[in-house]
Parts: structure tokens; C-alpha cells; sequence
């Protein structure tokens, strides 16, 4: 058998671990990749030192920081970016509505892309902008995704400050304003972000059917209530096939 380099495992490693649908253990990295015990934890060893994986609350290993920062860069290459403006571009013409692209970052949401509708009032959400996770319709949703103990975490982390009088910041509420978003995997932002705005927003998915991203869309209340919206959202699920589809050829 050809010796495996420990460059190779490495990267082995980082791709099981990214790949992996929750935190994955040593003992479970060794078996599939097929790297002895020792050589497994020596190596996750250097990976947890320099910031590419990390010990989840459960104990498992999970993407880390590097790693994380890497997909938002993966994700803004110039010609993906491109293609998924034209395809947010045609849903804004269908819907007349601002929508764009929102990825997790840290302990915050990252708008990665932006069409505006021709309409005067907007609200003003740039690319690059952060916006918090439990009171968003994006971040609601990703939250929405996570496992038991991964949401749980993320909970405790988070500031839950209040924004608007709608924003829920009882840990209780919120878990089952999130458990009923997974059930209808549509995020909803009533008010609760910025005062008379209201949002919704569908997951854009990988070839695993794993939550990459979250396609939004929103508006003024003094032009669309959140029940309007809604409306929306079978045009909004549409634009996110396209944008996966765009994904799976980057990960071909």
C-alpha cells in the first residue's frame, strides 16, 4: 500500500470534519479515513491548535474558524457571485422586492449578496453587513437547521438583545419560534430585526441537502405585510434551486 502523506490526512481530516452532518468523533475520523488512533489525535491535535477544527460542546470536532473563513471567501469567488446576482436579479424583477444571500459567520449572519427592487422605500442592508441570528429571518432559520445540542449552544452564546418590541428573547419562545421554522423551513422575521420590516427566508442546500445559506427576502410593512410575503415564497425556493445548482458544479 502507497504511504499517505501527512498533508493528505490532513486535508482528509478537514474535509471529513466540514463534510460531517453533525460533530464527528476521533474514533469515527479514524474509522473513515482509515488513520491510526494516535496518528488521528495527534493530528487533530495541531488542527484544534491553528484554528482549523474545534471540540464542539459535545465533544465532537467541528469546522473551525479558519475553515469557516475560508467558505465565506470560497463562497464570494467572483464568478459564482456573478451568477447568483443574475439569479437575484430575476426573482426581485418576479417578486419587486429587495432579496439577497446570507451565510453564518461567527456568532452573526453576513449578507454575501444583494439585488434592490426599483421601489423608493427600502431598507438599507448592504453586502458585507452583519446582522444578528435570532431575530432575523436568515439567522432564525440556520439556527432553525442546527442539532439539539449545536442550537443549544449557540443559544447560550448569543446576546439576545431586544431590537424591536417583537423580538423574542426568552430562550423557551425562541426555541419553539425555531422548532416551528424547521418544520416549514421558511424563516420568518416579523418586526423583529428592524421596526416595520418584515422578512422571510428559504435554505439554500448542498448536494447533501445540508444548510449552506439563507435566501431572503424583505420589505417595509407600510408595502407588504409578512401574510403577503408569504406568497412569495414558492418563487423564493425556485431561486434557491437555481443557486444550488450553481453549487453543485463548485463542488464537482
Amino acid at each position: 500500500m502507497a504511504k499517505v502523506s501527512s498533508i493528505t490526512r490532513v486535508l482528509q481530516i478537514i474535509e471529513a470534519v466540514s463534510y460531517a452532518a453533525k460533530p464527528i468523533t476521533p474514533l469515527e475520523l479514524s474509522q473513515q479515513l482509515d488513520i491510526p488512533k494516535p496518528t488521528i489525535h495527534r493530528l487533530l491535535q495541531q488542527l484544534i491548535e491553528e484554528g482549523f477544527v474545534m471540540v464542539d460542546i459535545t465533544g465532537g470536532i467541528v469546522a473551525g474558524r479558519r475553515v469557516r473563513n475560508m467558505s465565506v471567501e470560497l463562497w464570494q469567488q467572483r464568478q459564482f457571485y456573478s451568477e447568483r446576482h443574475v439569479i437575484l436579479q430575476r426573482l426581485v424583477r418576479d417578486v419587486k422586492e429587495t432579496c439577497g444571500i446570507s451565510v453564518p459567520h461567527n456568532m452573526h449572519m453576513i449578507y454575501t449578496n444583494r439585488a434592490k427592487t426599483d421601489l423608493p422605500l427600502q431598507i438599507y442592508l448592504p453586502v458585507g453587513a452583519k446582522s444578528p441570528m435570532w431575530c432575523t429571518a436568515t439567522g432564525k432559520l440556520y439556527l432553525s437547521q442546527l442539532s439539539p445540542e449545536r442550537r443549544s449552544k449557540m443559544l447560550q452564546n448569543l446576546s439576545l438583545d431586544k431590537f424591536t418590541k417583537n423580538t423574542i428573547t426568552d430562550v423557551d419562545k425562541l426555541n419553539k419560534a425555531l422548532d416551528a421554522i424547521a418544520e416549514t423551513g421558511v424563516g420568518i422575521d416579523n418586526e423583529e430585526f428592524i421596526s416595520e420590516m418584515v422578512a422571510v427566508s428559504v435554505p439554500i442546500l448542498d448536494k447533501k441537502d445540508r444548510y449552506l445559506a439563507s435566501l431572503y427576502m424583505h420589505a417595509p410593512t407600510v408595502r407588504v405585510s409578512l401574510e403577503n410575503m408569504m406568497q412569495s415564497v414558492p418563487r423564493l425556493r425556485e431561486a434557491a434551486l437555481d443557486i444550488q445548482t450553481l453549487v453543485y458544479e463548485l463542488q464537482s
